[in-house]
């Protein structure tokens, strides 16, 4: 079989799921934490991959807030935001729509204004060096209530405060326990103001978890969504609507919500005419990364180059990047694999 690795390399990418936090390398995170001696989180980055082994998504939403811990200062925020791009530019990723949740850091202490201007200037300065571009989803930590609800959509809407790049409002952590239909309001008012919905469902629940998505928070694209192929009709609806799933293969085993990657539901989903995106999700904590993921991808579905380069046209084609983006990106992606194939 062809080692497709040195192809999907270069190929270029976008990623619709992938977490702000939940990017930080071993090395920003040894960085965030000898800067706050008081976290229980590693400095030394190889003691990172212990920390990092979880032993089901309540302990891997532990471990998640204790880095988030780390970011305490908009110094820190800025770091990490910049730090995440370089890595994602690495990975030949040339659009990213990075979701952060706000109210992680704001109910730290730091200032609204603050937070918003550092992802922004972070944002502006990696574009220009490293041509990857950057959106903002702000997700709403579903553990923590209707107040981080209410506290994540005033920001999401707010004329001053909302930031420039911000193109979407969605809903993770824990599912189980935590309704998607409570928050409804907050999505209405998120997409009265022009912002689309994205939120996690049908991860570590069933079927009903993503119609209530579809629903009651008029998501356009589905967070995981790995139950959806417990229901023919919803996956009917899925294919029909092109309503995209935010596939993460190896985040999925890492957190237990699949058993194995032998038994994951891509192929169902691919089958049954849905539109998949594979992404990385908190891919230093699952010792991954997007590249890794393609591969993955390729053995689960038996792709060659020119079906991984459908893969990636996916991505640009579920992403909210403007018609003209999506265009440039798709053409550079056609024009890659046509490069390498005549080679």
């Amino acid at each position: 079989m062809t080692d497709l690795h040195p192809f999907i390399a270069g190929l270029p990418k976008a990623e619709l799921h992938v977490h702000h936090v939940g990017s930080a390398s071993p090395r920003i995170v040894s960085e965030l934490a000898a800067r706050h001696p008081d976290s229980k989180v590693p400095t030394d980055p190889e003691a990172l991959a212990d920390y990092f082994t979880f032993t089901d998504f309540a302990h891997f939403i532990d471990v998640y807030l204790s880095v988030v811990d780390l970011v305490r200062t908009p110094e820190d925020v800025r770091l990490l935001t910049f730090e995440v791009a370089r890595d994602m530019a690495r990975q030949n990723i040339r659009y990213a729509e990075l979701t952060v949740t706000p109210y992680s850091s704001t109910r730290r202490g730091i200032d609204e204004r603050a937070f918003m201007a550092a992802i922004e200037d972070a944002r502006k300065a990696a574009e220009a060096e490293f041509g990857t571009v950057l959106r903002w989803c702000f997700d709403i930590p579903g553990e923590a209530g209707l107040e981080a609800a209410e506290e994540t959509a005033r920001l999401a809407v707010t004329d001053g405060i909302r930031p420039e790049g911000l193109v979407s409002f969605g809903l993770g952590g824990p599912e189980i326990g935590v309704p998607r239909p409570q928050f409804k309001p907050y999505f209405d008012r998120a997409r009265a103001a022009g912002l689309h919905s994205v939120p996690h469902a049908g991860e570590t629940t069933g079927p009903e978890t993503v119609w209530d998505a579809l629903r009651e928070l008029g998501a356009e694209r589905i967070g995981h969504g790995t139950s959806s192929v417990g229901d023919p009709e919803l996956l009917a609806h899925l294919a029909e609507h092109r309503i995209a799933l935010e596939v993460c293969p190896t985040s999925n085993i890492a957190t237990r919500a699949v058993a194995t990657l032998d038994e994951h539901p891509i192929r169902q989903m691919v089958d049954a005419g849905v539109l998949v995106t594979v992404n990385s999700d908190d891919p230093p904590m699952f010792g991954s990364d997007l590249n890794n993921e393609y591969a993955v991808a390729a053995r689960l579905l038996g792709l060659d180059e020119r079906g991984l380069a459908g893969l990636a046209k996916n991505a640009v084609e579920a992403s909210f990047l403007d018609p003209a983006g999506k265009r440039r990106l798709a053409a550079e992606i056609d024009a890659y694999t046509e490069e390498w194939l005549a080679r």
